[in-house]
């Protein structure tokens, strides 16, 4: 969350919880581990995995750790981690009860839109921090049968009452910045679209009835389900946010206003009710009658000391998600395919690796390559962070939602051409960072940078062939703290820039407006070889990951490490984490052993190179499906979540 005039409350709690269990074979009932998985010849059905659990010491912060590096609690590191092979199909979510829906769908039949669906309404469930029906997405699909690749934006809205001054004043008559601050009363909360761009991607592309899909999250919220380590770790952090709603508190928290601990059985009777109207009626369910009625009474409740939102119900039924053809670019053999704006993420993506395109990166290969990935190359850690700061001063200069900002000069096109990102890369100096960029085309309408918060991320390859890609949020970690019907309610709409104008009183581009969608770095991508005319050929992997502002980089050190480096996909999610916004900062990930161990000398030899290097626990979620020969595929998830692959 970045707005000028917000001013988080800062509250720090350290304690122990039993490690996220290793990961799960590839869609066995009796498997014991992720490493059994990849070399079991029979794939079985899709089960859960032993805990394998040893202790790790968990430092959760809330609202102390600067988000913009660290969106979500740091919750350890599962070092080891062995890639699951699978010959037909597999996916990777951020939380084993998630993917075991999902792999069931894509047993049976289902296509990745399918899973897609039934993956986010567990997540919802089981992973409430992080995403949720209450909040919002970017969905990337790839149809075999037609070559088409889809993005649905599903991003929120602002309510049509909303004004540039929405997240900074009460009103016209009132210029008193809203209370307690803009995420926790009720402006930050935007109409939710993740529930409608599902609904859209499955007219389209599902071939399981929706019902059947819902069917899993109602019945687990029904019999419960336990909380998990991270969920846990998570409502620690928030817990006194979440004691000022009451019915966050009951769900949440212990009668004392703890956090119930990992193990303990949850259930959410109110879910499961929203659920089957849903399932009944449809995405339509959801925005309109009884759900949208109560979405709009909790954010407009008149609360002492909360400044209610201006959302109506006339905002609900009347939001759609916006479908565009993927935005691609080549990256060495490749083309990288991702989500168009109102996201920032593609073009960020694209143009960063687009620059990297003019320098041989394979010649700084890691060193200490092992099941966790390899120690970076410092030239690479500085390469890849230049880069980084060319493609993030331009995001930052003109990326918001097109339906209110138009890309000045050869638009979005320029930004990731070979001439542009060419002549972006002759500003690098291999020796010296220039630790912040100017925005490269020819005018400007410069927005404020914005540290974003949590999310979550599902791939998905089916037995079709077809692919998915799908970021998925509510913002911050419990999104506005704000619970109904079983769900939280994002903050989205803390991703505009606070204030409407810059220094010289010219509109940013990422200001708010009434019905406008706030920019995002959400990345979800899928890569293909490049055909002989340049032009996406077969698939190759599907990627993404959570991480709020930070997602573009991990998405650009994955590929890189598979691409250039020749990591398979679980060592290419391990890896150290790094890489810079367009700020002097550079951070590197201390949550990895390599860099821990040798933290001192990559901060040195960044120093000498002008980075002010920022070693920062980082939380991010990825995860990474690579099609080889024939059918198979081989996955890796996160060592610093509780994501697993499975498949068949």
């Amino acid at each position: 969350m970045n707005v000028s005039k917000i001013t988080l409350k800062r509250v720090a709690a350290t304690f122990s919880v039993v490690a996220l269990a290793l990961t799960l074979a590839a869609c066995a009932s009796n498997r014991d581990s992720q490493q059994d998985a990849a070399t079991d010849p029979e794939p079985q059905p899709c089960g859960m995995p032993a805990d394998t659990g040893a202790d790790v010491e968990v430092e959760a912060t809330h609202s102390g750790e600067d988000i913009s590096v660290a969106p979500e609690i740091a919750t350890g590191y599962r070092s080891g981690l062995e890639p699951v092979s699978t010959t037909g199909y597999a996916v990777a979510t951020a939380n084993p009860l998630a993917s075991e829906a999902a792999c069931d769908i894509l047993r049976n039949g289902g296509t990745a839109a399918d899973a897609l669906v039934a993956a986010q309404f567990v997540l919802g469930l089981s992973e409430p921090q992080s995403s949720g029906i209450g909040g919002g997405g970017y969905i990337l699909y790839y149809d075999a049968d037609t070559g088409a690749i889809t993005a649905i934006d599903g991003r929120e809205t602002a309510p049509v009452a909303a004004d540039e001054n929405y997240l900074i004043q009460v009103s016209p008559e009132d210029p008193t910045p809203p209370v307690p601050d803009a995420r926790r009363s009720g402006r930050s909360i935007g109409v939710p679209g993740i529930v409608a761009a599902l609904g859209e991607l499955h007219d389209a592309h599902g071939n399981t009835a929706w019902p059947e899909l819902i069917a899993p999250a109602r019945q687990l919220a029904t019999d419960g389900f336990e909380i998990s380590p991270r969920m846990s770790a998570s409502i620690a952090s928030s817990a006194e946010d979440l004691s000022h709603d009451p019915d966050a508190a009951a769900y949440f928290l212990t009668p004392g206003g703890e956090a119930k601990p990992a193990g303990t059985l949850l259930h959410n009777p109110d879910y499961a009710d929203t659920l089957e109207l849903i399932a009944d009626g449809g995405p339509d369910a959801f925005y309109t009658g009884e759900i949208a009625a109560d979405i709009v009474e909790r954010a407009t409740r008149p609360t002492e000391g909360f400044t209610p939102s201006l959302l109506t119900t006339a905002d609900l039924a009347a939001y759609t998600p916006e479908t565009h053809e993927a935005l691609c670019g080549p990256y060495r053999e490749h083309q990288i395919c991702g989500m168009p704006p109102s996201s920032s993420g593609g073009v960020t993506v694209i143009e960063a690796l687009g620059i990297l395109n003019n320098f041989d990166l394979a010649q700084y290969a890691p060193t200490d390559v092992g099941r966790d990935g390899g120690l970076p190359d410092i030239e690479a850690i500085h390469l890849i962070s230049e880069a980084q700061r060319l493609a993030y001063a331009d995001r930052d200069a003109y990326i918001g939602d097109p339906a209110f900002v138009t890309v000045p000069g050869g638009g979005i096109e320029e930004l990731i051409s070979a001439q542009y990102t060419r002549e972006r890369a002759g500003l690098i100096n291999p020796e010296v960072s220039m630790g912040t960029a100017e925005a490269g085309l020819r005018e400007s309408a410069l927005s404020a940078p914005v540290p974003e918060s949590g999310t979550s991320h599902v791939s998905v390859i089916d037995s079709h062939g077809n692919a998915a890609s799908l970021t998925t949020s509510v913002e911050a970690a419990f999104g506005s703290f704000h619970f109904t019907r079983g769900f939280i309610l994002n903050n989205q709409l803390t991703d505009f820039s606070a204030q409407p104008t810059d220094e010289m009183g010219a509109p940013v581009a990422n200001r708010v407006e009434s019905a406008k969608r706030p920019r995002s770095s959400m990345s979800p991508t899928i890569v293909f070889t490049s055909d002989d005319n340049g032009a996406p050929g077969d698939l190759a992997m599907v990627l993404g990951s959570p991480g709020g502002s930070l997602i573009i980089q991990f998405v650009i050190k994955t590929l890189v490490n598979i691409i250039d480096w020749g990591m398979d996909p679980q060592q290419a999610v391990s890896a150290p984490n790094f890489g810079a916004m367009n700020e002097p900062e550079t951070g590197i990930g201390t949550e990895h052993p390599l860099v821990e161990e040798h933290e001192r000398d990559l901060i040195s030899g960044l120093e000498g190179r002008g980075h002010q290097v920022n070693p920062t626990k980082q939380s991010s979620g990825l995860s990474a499906l690579v099609r080889g020969d024939g059918a198979t595929i081989t996955g890796g998830a996160d060592p610093r979540r509780e994501g697993v692959v499975m498949g068949g």
